[in-house]
């Protein structure tokens, strides 16, 4: 039996090395929060195995998560394993809660990604994956349930490398198939591990005769591998043709941090098996807070280093609030420096100076409060009245403003109301306190019907919504009918198009003149704003302020297209000639001449509405195929593939945004219940006459 590696010593004697800050990422249902409790048990943070289908885990604790089944909001949990610290956040794995895994990527040093062995990489996962590429996280993969019939760790793994587009190192060889999974053989030790039914422990032994050949044609492969990869793991082969333990470990952790490979794990969560080495990994393989780039930011305009040092002077980001019936909970990652109980922090961004009055050991819906945090901690803090999520707290002293999380645009709207006048400045706080939690939720008032409008991710994210502030609030509310949020961009654009702005009233007047060209951006210019704008002007007929005026005029103007009042996008402006007045030109009056000089030009050039899409991935018996297709086809889905798997078939579909509400009742309703279904966003699309003719403006 192994020795048990679990240590209760207090982070006072945890240095930074041995500190890992990690995410659980994968597409729903792929066993995130089994992994997660299985860690928490094994690492003794719990004493009893939580589950999913009973509501019993420590992660999914808000009653909506255990009503549905799903991880809705990001957990932060804290365990102990071979004396290290590992602060660790589940994140959700349905596309309407993206934004919560945006926030927690932010501030995470490492993930671990989750893969259901049948399925393999599936469309979520796939997204999640980007979303750590953009932030630069290294990752180590859990190929989980290889107990369930269809499991396949090395179709798993081709999904891996196919979709995701990275080297996978896969360190273990299963022992047993489907139902008889019983352990991994361990390819880097060349050793076995057996979990016996009703053992948390597992067992080690010699790697089994059946398997050895295969085993050894594994190791080798991946000592190729990773000599391909590694300048000094390739030094070693070519001199020995062979790697050792300690050389191939060592090579598997530079691949993981600088994402040139991914070490592929595999095993059963809910069966408890495989748990153990992941752990061994994470801490093998994982950066530490002393691993990754010392975190930047701008004082005063100038870009600024700060060390993970406590030492430092402190620096860190909220990315996450959340009101409870005990007070407002600040989750903060400390990046640099330390803080204690009463230590005045600023708010970088706001200026506002805040007093810490408890620091809180998070447990996910349970709390240990602590005298101080230092440098690589993940804590929430009490007493931070103010601070919003992407707000930079510092030192006083050292002011220092980080990146703050990206927060993706809302596409679908609700309109809601109290049911009762009397209720009505309650819904109003309710839904500030709501935005305020999680700022991919937006509230305003329409200014037209005086409406208040809830809009969000998805339809699943405003009834969480919803639902939330019913329950919390004892509120209770009408809903209206969810709508997207539409786009207008230039199909054909105008050339030489001549606007003046002319005003006298009196005193100093105004006066610009410009020329504008207005044509359709290219689609390969990969600008995330969907707007270019430049200068042609030349003779210092437009100075050059005058010009920025005029590109911060055209800005204004794309809040309103002219076909029904929705932000414009997609487009390029050139300034290519104007004229100014030596007493009367201004800044003002040539941002005044770019605002309505573009909506004039607008309504010359051809447009076109757009609206929001998603790729939708369908599996359902093989014998509801041509039921679903139908049903796609009605909803204006065009059909991009489809797959046969074991019984299933797999269906992949571009449909409009507009044409999914209520699709997961139809679904079951048409599958007996058995047919399931995911979305991702997949950006904007022309909508066709029938729309665009019933458009509300």
């Amino acid at each position: 039996m192994r020795t048990d590696p679990r240590h209760r010593s207090d982070h006072s004697s945890t240095t930074l090395t041995r500190v890992r800050n990690m995410g659980i990422l994968a597409h729903v249902d792929a066993g995130k929060t089994t992994v997660t409790e299985r860690i928490l048990y094994l690492t003794g943070a719990t004493h009893k195995r939580g589950e999913v289908h009973d509501g019993t885990t420590v992660t999914d604790f808000d009653p909506q998560e255990r009503d549905r089944g799903i991880t809705i909001f990001a957990a932060a949990v804290s365990c102990l394993w071979d004396d290290h610290r590992i602060n660790l956040i589940d994140t959700p794995g349905h596309v309407d809660f993206a934004d919560e895994v945006e926030r927690s990527l932010r501030v995470l040093d490492g993930a671990v990604a989750v893969f259901d062995a049948v399925a393999g990489v599936e469309p979520q996962s796939e997204a999640v994956w980007r979303q750590a590429d953009r932030h630069a996280v290294p990752r180590i993969a859990f190929v989980n349930k290889l107990d369930r019939a269809g499991a396949d760790l090395d179709s798993a793994v081709r999904s891996i490398r196919e979709r995701l587009r990275t080297v996978p190192l896969v360190v273990q060889l299963p022992v047993g198939q489907e139902d008889g999974f019983t352990g991994v053989v361990d390819l880097l030790r060349m050793r076995a591990l057996i979990w016996r039914k009703g053992h948390d422990s597992y067992e080690e032994g010699p790697v089994p005769d059946e398997l050895r050949a295969e085993a050894e044609r594994r190791r080798r492969l991946l000592e190729e591998t990773v000599a391909e990869l590694h300048s000094a793991a390739l030094e070693e082969f070519c001199e020995r043709s062979a790697l050792t333990g300690p050389s191939l470990a060592a090579a598997l952790r530079d691949l993981t941090h600088s994402g040139e490979g991914v070490v592929v794990l595999c095993g059963s969560a809910y069966r408890n098996c495989g748990i153990e080495p992941l752990l061994e990994a994470v801490v093998a393989y994982l950066p530490s807070p002393q691993d990754v780039p010392p975190v930047r930011g701008v004082h005063d305009g100038t870009e600024q280093e700060r060390p993970a040092d406590p030492d430092a002077p402190f620096a860190g980001l909220v990315f996450k609030v959340n009101s409870t019936a005990t007070g407002r909970l600040t989750y903060v990652r400390v990046y640099a420096g330390t803080i204690q109980k009463g230590d005045a922090v600023l708010d970088a961004g706001s200026r506002r100076t805040e007093r810490v009055g408890r620091i809180l050991r998070v447990q996910a819906d349970r709390h240990a409060e602590v005298d101080r945090a230092e440098a690589g901690d993940i804590v929430a803090v009490i007493g931070i009245k103010s601070a919003r999520t992407g707000a930079t707290l510092c030192a006083p002293a050292a002011p220092l403003l980080l990146e703050p999380p990206t927060t993706a645009a809302p596409v679908v709207t609700v309109a809601v109301e109290a049911r009762s006048r009397l209720d009505t400045d309650r819904l109003a706080t309710a839904l500030a306190r709501l935005a305020e939690e999680d700022p991919s939720l937006a509230v305003r008032t329409d200014p037209e019907t005086g409406q208040t409008v809830l809009s969000g991710m998805g339809e699943l994210h405003l009834e969480v919504a919803v639902e939330k502030i019913r329950r919390a609030h004892g509120l209770e509310m009408g809903v209206g009918r969810p709508q997207v949020s539409y786009r207008e961009t230039v199909t054909r654009g105008v050339s030489g198009f001549v606007h003046r702005h002319v005003k006298q009233d009196g005193g100093a007047g105004q006066f610009a003149h410009i020329v504008l060209d207005v044509e359709p951006l290219d689609p390969d210019d990969d600008r995330a704003e969907g707007f270019a704008f430049s200068s042609t002007v030349t003779g210092g007929r437009v100075p050059q302020e005058f010009v920025r005026a005029v590109e911060a005029g055209c800005r204004d103007a794309l809040a309103e297209g002219p076909l029904g009042g929705h932000p414009v996008t997609g487009l390029r402006v050139t300034l290519t000639d104007g004229a100014t007045h030596s007493k009367d030109s201004s800044e003002m009056a040539f941002r005044t001449a770019g605002r309505f000089g573009l909506r004039e030009a607008l309504r010359a050039s051809a447009t076109a509405l757009l609206e929001p899409v998603a790729e939708v991935t369908v599996t359902v018996p093989d014998d509801a195929v041509g039921t679903v297709l139908g049903d796609l086809a009605a909803r204006r889905g065009r059909v991009a593939g489809q797959t046969a798997r074991s019984g299933t078939a797999v269906v992949t579909a571009t449909v409009p945004l507009a044409e999914l509400f209520g699709y997961a009742s139809r679904l079951r309703s048409r599958t007996q219940g058995r047919g399931t279904f995911t979305t991702r966003p997949a950006g904007y699309a022309p909508a066709p006459a029938s729309v665009t003719g019933g458009m509300p403006s």
